[in-house]
């Protein structure tokens, strides 16, 4: 199984899955709108129009589950993106990425290591998931890892498929 074909939700409510990004380098990042780490969206949309027409996109992931930082509507979440850092990327559904109601995706994502060696939990909002195209492996970026730091960029160049 890939991580592509975990059933997830547009932000929108609406069934939707990984799958139409099946054989892109995607970057799946949990996101909120009032953190101090929210300018990590304007690298992130950088990123994406960067890599967009390489085989790659961003994913965000609003969660609400670090000091309630992501407390919108979807409609407020999807204004707020698009008025304030111009976000092109898609985003999913509002989840549980930890805990009891954790979604299934996290599931297998929390199990992925860092570069320190360690998995569990995500520690906070914007902590990044580099899925490969093969819809299996993954490498692991915690959140104070900048979408502009060299690591992350050499990273995502190493695996774009086009």
């Amino acid at each position: 199984m890939t991580i592509t074909s975990i059933p997830l939700a547009n932000l929108d409510g609406t069934p939707a899955s990984l799958e139409p990004l099946a054989g892109k380098a995607i970057l799946l990042v949990n996101v909120a709108s009032k953190c101090g780490l929210t300018p990590q969206y304007e690298g992130l949309e950088q990123l994406q129009k960067t890599y967009g027409s390489r085989g790659f996109s961003v994913l965000g992931v609003p969660c609400n589950q670090f000091l309630g930082q992501e407390p919108g509507t979807p409609e407020e979440i999807a204004t707020f993106c698009s008025a304030t850092y111009g976000v092109t990327f898609p985003l999913t559904e509002k989840i549980d990425v930890n805990g009891e109601d954790r979604h299934p995706l996290f599931d297998v994502l929390c199990a992925v290591t860092d570069a320190q060696g360690d998995a569990g939990d995500v520690q906070w909002n914007f902590e990044k998931f580099l899925i490969h195209p093969d819809g299996v492996t993954v490498e692991r970026f915690r959140p104070a890892v900048v979408p502009e730091d060299a690591g992350l960029v050499a990273a995502i160049e190493a695996v774009l498929p086009a």
